[in-house]
């Protein structure tokens, strides 16, 4: 049996380095079109492997299955393929919305078909959710392998055109400078800031500037989604090439779209698994923005494992309990308003976390507290 990494096959080439080899014996093919190497499909031998989504002429399907193989069908008329291989990226969540709107890309599509499916408890659906969702951890740990992650975490509330939406903008882009790589929950507000800062950081400062006063014209994703995208793909022309980040959103928040300045964008229909999914990547640290409901929860979720020393996540990415650092941003929020710091302190008493937590007053303090943690 090849090892997990040699042994997944994500695109024809790939699948024609394997085949010159002379077997794919416990291969693991994910949403590659074989319909016209049928021929190679019939001369080689198939026994152990696993075929999912991937387009095959009958009689390669027939022949696959009659040496052992597992096939797993396309399934038609699906907005989403439940078996890709790797995460989306935004021109291919927002495609078409520049000519017919929101409402025709593929990201609503899938969030339509996410709303019809869940209230009939249909258990064909739940089950093609469940592996898409598997499907995307097992490509994000691929694509994190050998890079240090941080969160930045906050609301989506924060709109375009504020100082705290540039602030956010700043830390992003100091973080990827920093050579790490700048994760958020993928959606608008402070996570759309940060991406856009990782995505600026390649060019010359001024080049944030201007791409703030551009998106301001179109502040929030409320009245209109195509609108707010369609700023942020002007961005993108007019500066390309741009720096990668990676966005964790969801389908469950159907009226929070994706931002398009997450290069990697791993869009999940379970909350649940993205919420935990994100944090656990996080192994550089997490930087906690002023937020809500969600931001707290996000708070205490990261703080658990390092209370108790028990990091878990993808085997790739654990630390071996060891605390990863935290920093709350905003003094006054998050010990007046929302008073979670006093309360992590108290958590923190006496245990390795303590060395791991700092509340910073400004955004601009942030990254340093980070390297001081770290």
């Amino acid at each position: 049996m090849p090892h997990r990494e040699e042994r997944e096959i994500h695109t024809p080439a790939e699948f024609d380095e394997v085949i010159a080899r002379g077997s794919l014996q416990g291969h693991r093919v994910q949403s590659v079109d074989l319909t016209d190497r049928t021929f190679a499909l019939l001369s080689t031998s198939t026994t152990g492997a696993v075929f999912l989504g991937c387009e095959l002429q009958p009689e390669a399907a027939a022949k696959v299955r009659a040496d052992g193989a597992l096939v797993f069908p396309p399934v038609p008329e699906l907005p989403f393929d439940p078996y890709r291989a790797h995460l989306y990226s935004p021109a291919e969540l927002f495609d078409h919305v520049e000519d017919e709107g929101y409402e025709a890309t593929p990201d609503f599509l899938a969030y339509d078909w996410f709303q019809q499916t869940k209230a009939d408890g249909d258990i064909f659906a739940s089950m093609l959710r469940s592996i898409h969702d598997d499907a995307i951890s097992d490509a994000l740990d691929e694509l994190l392998v050998g890079t240090r992650v941080v969160g930045v975490m906050g609301g989506h509330a924060m709109g375009r055109g504020t100082d705290a939406y540039a602030g956010a903008a700043r830390l992003g882009r100091a973080l990827a400078r920093d050579g790490l790589t700048v994760a958020t929950g993928g959606g608008p507000g402070a996570m759309e800031a940060a991406n856009l800062g990782a995505y600026t950081a390649p060019h010359a400062d001024d080049v944030l500037d201007e791409a703030l006063e551009l998106l301001a014209k179109a502040p929030s994703f409320t009245p209109s989604i195509t609108d707010w995208a369609r700023a942020a793909f002007e961005v993108r022309s007019r500066w390309p090439k741009g720096g990668d980040s990676v966005g964790i959103p969801t389908w469950f928040y159907g009226h929070e779209p994706p931002n398009p300045f997450a290069g990697h964008i791993a869009k999940y229909f379970s909350n649940a698994t993205r919420e935990d999914g994100l944090l656990a990547r996080c192994d550089a640290g997490v930087i906690f923005l002023p937020g809500a409901a969600g931001t707290v929860q996000e708070i205490f979720d990261n703080s658990t494992p390092n209370y108790y020393e028990s990091r878990g996540g993808p085997p790739s990415r654990r630390r071996g309990g060891e605390p990863t650092p935290m920093v709350l941003v905003n003094r006054a929020h998050w010990t007046e308003r929302l008073p979670a710091w006093p309360l992590l302190q108290a958590l923190a008493a006496e245990r390795p976390m303590a060395a791991r937590i700092a509340l910073v007053d400004s955004i601009d303090e942030a990254p340093e507290a980070l390297r001081r943690l770290s």
